[in-house]
């Protein structure tokens, strides 16, 4: 069996969407496009909440702290969509109904 051995960490030096994606620039010059419904958090973020991120660390994961998500860069390389349960995110979503 091969491993995959990185020559460097990957790091997000940018993050952007469109209307249905989340667009993550690296810093070896590479761009990883994901669907937003992989992360439901940010599907029904507003545009005001899903550009309010920070990178973690050195750019190893990306934290929106108005939507409490955290996506690190190694799970969004490898395929890795949210793990949140269905009953989390209606808790979240009705959370998000009563504050408005």
């Amino acid at each position: 069996m091969n491993t995959l051995v990185l020559e460097a960490d990957p790091q997000v030096t940018d993050v952007s969407f469109t209307d249905d994606k989340l667009s993550l620039a690296l810093s070896d010059g590479r761009f990883l496009l994901v669907p937003l419904s992989w992360y439901p958090r940010l599907s029904h973020a507003t545009p005001t909440e899903r550009n309010n991120w920070q990178l973690l660390g050195d750019g190893y994961a990306i934290e929106w702290p108005d939507l409490d998500e955290h996506i690190g860069v190694e799970g969004l390389l490898a395929g890795r969509r949210s793990g949140e349960s269905q009953t989390s995110l209606a808790r979240w979503l009705e959370s998000r109904t009563s504050a408005a």
